[in-house]
């Protein structure tokens, strides 16, 4: 594989506290750094794009934005995770009551772990266990065999991620925009390929991050399996513009270089403080990329 340099991004990621925090999730992974991209990169698209399609959803934050903040009417998010995809049926079909269940809990450890054990087949009641378990196991990691939080922020354990007001403002915000978010259970490319021809529509996408020999993905996610080349292709034969974020690794720069599309490249300090290039990949420059 061939190593790339790409230019950095004028834009730098962004400070997490600078950005409205919209999702109730603490994903592995999360996309808050990348808020000003997006709006950038929407805001630079002509006409104003109508639909946003996020084929790998997790926290949504792209979403959230996106349609909370008025730069597309409306969004299709996608989410192959069982208990992620719960987590999103309960919070835009059963808000209220969501809500609800939030305030009414305390965040003991004997509380969560009995919560653990169970395997609820009611949406509201598995997208609430979803919710309790992201807020507090280390990392916001669903997968199996992720531990609960030890010391938590300030030594505060696990009720250290557990803010319930900010939870129910959030989702009540997610509640209020309900019927712009059209939310489906299923695998991100099946989307891509009934959707990504959709007239008005741009696609934003941040698949679990297996490339280049990474192995974090099967550590974070549940389903971690995406064949990168495959998507890189669906998305050059496809007609809406799009971002894509990855890791800077050779196998990605590779994949650009051999489709022709652009990439910058953004510093930001991962969950370990530690600096670290993303990419952020679009189909050919557009007027954000190009400032100097």
């Amino acid at each position: 594989m061939t190593e790339v340099d790409f230019p950095r991004s004028p834009i730098p990621a962004a400070n997490v506290a600078s950005v409205p925090q919209r999702s109730p999730l603490r994903y592995p992974g999360g996309k808050t750094w990348l808020v000003p991209h997006i709006r950038a990169w929407l805001d630079s698209l002509e006409p104003k794009p109508e639909l946003l399609i996020e084929p790998f959803g997790g926290g949504a934050i792209v979403s959230l934005t996106a349609v909370m903040e008025g730069l597309v009417e409306r969004c299709l998010l996608a989410e192959l995770d069982p208990d992620v995809a719960a987590f999103w049926k309960a919070a835009l079909r059963h808000g209220p009551e969501l809500c609800e269940r939030v305030l009414g809990f305390e965040p003991t450890r004997d509380a969560v772990e009995a919560l653990a054990r169970t395997q609820p087949d009611e949406p509201l009641e598995r997208g609430f266990r979803a919710l309790v378990l992201n807020r507090t196991r280390r990392g916001g990691i669903l997968a199996p065999g992720a531990s609960l939080s030890r010391a938590g922020e300030s030594g505060k354990g696990l009720a250290s991620r557990w803010y319930p007001e900010t939870i129910v403002s959030r989702l009540e915000s997610i509640s209020a925009h309900a019927d712009r978010i059209d939310f489906r259970e299923t695998d991100g490319m099946r989307v891509l390929e009934e959707f990504a021809g959709t007239p008005g529509s741009v696609v934003f996408a941040d698949p679990p991050y297996t490339a280049g020999g990474k192995r974090a993905g099967r550590r974070l996610y549940t389903h971690f399996e995406v064949d990168h080349p495959r998507l890189f292709q669906m998305l050059a034969d496809a007609a809406p513009e799009f971002m894509l974020t990855y890791d800077h690794a050779p196998e990605i720069a590779d994949l650009v270089r051999r489709h022709g599309f652009h990439a910058v490249q953004v510093t930001m300090k991962n969950t370990h403080h530690d600096l670290v290039g993303e990419l952020v990949i679009t189909r050919g420059p557009t007027r954000h990329s190009e400032r100097t």
